[in-house]
């Protein structure tokens, strides 16, 4: 059976805890960037409601996002031996998630994160448990999809090297996370070398390539190119995103908000993950660009990271009724 996941997603996992805000503001610089959430200090502050939102975080949403389109995925992460973790296992196996590699601590506890909402906006509220990191024997799936990992994670990327390198079949998609991005390239070159595709965001782009200088999208990709992924997809917020394989630069607008989207969790991780998820499909890149912003624009219309995520059938239906100016632009 380890030789039979299309995806299996390497990552973390947690349950969210939205706490919708009543009474905050929030104050910006004048170009609306540094933005941050205000409320009174030392007062007690009424909130609309909380919604518990269980087994979510990068490569749990992925491994969702993956089975929801007809994928055989799987979870490798670690949980606590408590009522939060039996939530999650729950939630994935519900979704069609195997959990064969998710690792039970029994003197640990699940992770927690408390997401203040207010707007259409959050502010996530992170604790980890420091959990042993320590890859089990995933067989040989189709792709491993690598993401979020925490600052003691380091010797665990080159576990997971080492088994790419004894499986050379096995395709690796990379979105990394906070860790990932601020300790730069050089101490994850193996990694980026061996990555098929690539994602991040603009801002992460520079962090990774450590300036601050204003560089134009094309030469911004590329330069992530040349540190080793085939592929290369920077998103740009409600821009759009923009994609480079080595020959072709495309840019793919956002998929219209059917409404004013309710609240942004897991718009990049349903993006990321359903490109990949097209391109295991058999599917082009441009078109993979395309079911990508179908799903992020669906999930910023429910609460939380998984919620939207849609089935095949659903999101073939939104493209089928999509504008006729959604369609990737060779640039």
């Amino acid at each position: 059976m380890k030789n039979n996941y299309d995806l299996i997603a390497i990552g973390e996992t947690t349950i969210d805890a939205f706490i919708r805000l009543k009474d905050a503001s929030v104050h910006c610089d004048i170009n609306k960037e540094n933005c941050q959430i205000c409320m009174a200090f030392g007062a007690k502050i009424p909130y609309e409601s909380v919604d518990e939102v269980p087994a979510v975080g990068n490569a749990a949403n992925a491994s969702v996002s993956a089975s929801r389109l007809g994928l055989k995925s799987a979870l490798v992460a670690n949980i606590g031996s408590d009522r939060n973790g039996d939530l999650c296992l729950e939630s994935l196996k519900k979704d069609g998630v195997s959990t064969d590699f998710i690792t039970i601590h029994k003197d640990k506890n699940t992770n927690y994160h408390y997401v203040l909402w207010f707007e259409d906006e959050r502010t996530i509220l992170q604790k980890h448990s420091d959990f042993p990191y320590k890859l089990q024997d995933l067989g040989s799936p189709k792709w491993i999809y690598l993401t979020s990992l925490s600052e003691k994670s380091l010797s665990y990327h080159t576990e997971i090297i080492e088994h790419l390198k004894k499986n050379p079949e096995i395709k690796m998609a990379f979105q990394p996370g906070i860790f990932q991005i601020k300790i730069g390239f050089e101490k994850l070159k193996e990694i980026y070398q061996r990555t098929e595709i690539f994602f991040c965001n603009i801002e992460e782009a520079k962090i990774i390539l450590n300036t601050t200088d204003h560089i134009e999208i094309k030469d911004l990709i590329k330069k992530i190119h040349d540190l080793g992924p085939k592929i290369v997809i920077l998103t740009d917020s409600i821009r759009g995103s923009y994609s480079y394989d080595g020959s072709e630069y495309l840019f793919m607008p956002i998929y219209p908000d059917l409404k004013s989207p309710l609240e942004r969790t897991g718009a990049g991780d349903a993006f990321s993950s359903t490109v990949v998820s097209a391109i295991i499909l058999g599917k082009t890149l441009s078109l993979a660009l395309a079911w990508g912003s179908v799903n992020a624009m669906s999930v910023v219309q429910q609460v939380g990271a998984q919620k939207g995520l849609l089935s095949l059938e659903k999101l073939e239906e939104y493209l089928k009724n999509a504008p006729e100016n959604y369609k990737v632009k060779i640039i």
